[in-house]
């Protein structure tokens, strides 16, 4: 990763810009490492974070819908100054999973921060999102008004297995 971009990103002046960061790369480079060290910092700056996984974050979207407290848990993620949405694209999206991540993205748009964590790069997200005028939306939410930092190598889980 650029030391230059790094110091930028570390200064937390995205945040108050309400910019995005969308970081990707293969398996085990260390982009949810990059992504919670931006979110720690960002809370060691006073602002507030909240990280979840794709797979949760639709979980949890559904349970909402389900029990009632749909706009209470739109209404939580769109406060966070940060968050966090990691494994993003590890499976192709649901009618109601890629609405649910279109209504957050469209509530915290210009008013928070978002960081977008993915093995897939940007140009294959309209794939797994499906629906294209959808996939175009949060996209045109995310893309223009974010840094986006590329991983590449190898996984460091491998390179730091303790096998005996």
């Amino acid at each position: 990763i650029d030391q230059s971009v790094m110091m930028k990103l570390i200064a937390c002046e995205w945040i108050k810009k309400h910019q995005n960061i969308i970081v990707t790369g293969p398996t085990g480079v260390g982009k949810t490492f990059i992504a919670c060290a931006l979110a720690n910092k960002a809370c060691r700056e006073g602002y507030r974070s909240f990280y979840i996984r794709s797979p949760r974050f639709s979980y949890q979207m559904a349970l909402a819908r389900g029990d009632g407290s749909y706009g209470k848990t739109i209404n939580k993620l769109s406060k966070a100054h940060v968050l966090v949405v990691d494994d993003l694209g590890l499976a192709p999206m649901t009618d109601p999973e890629r609405r649910d991540l279109l209504e957050v993205i469209e509530e915290r748009h210009g008013h928070a921060s978002t960081i977008v964590v993915s093995q897939l790069p940007v140009d294959h997200w309209h794939e797994q999102i499906g629906d294209p005028t959808i996939a175009d939306a949060i996209l045109d939410r995310l893309i223009h008004n974010s840094h986006k930092i590329t991983m590449k190598g190898g996984s460091l889980r491998k390179k730091y297995a303790n096998l005996t």
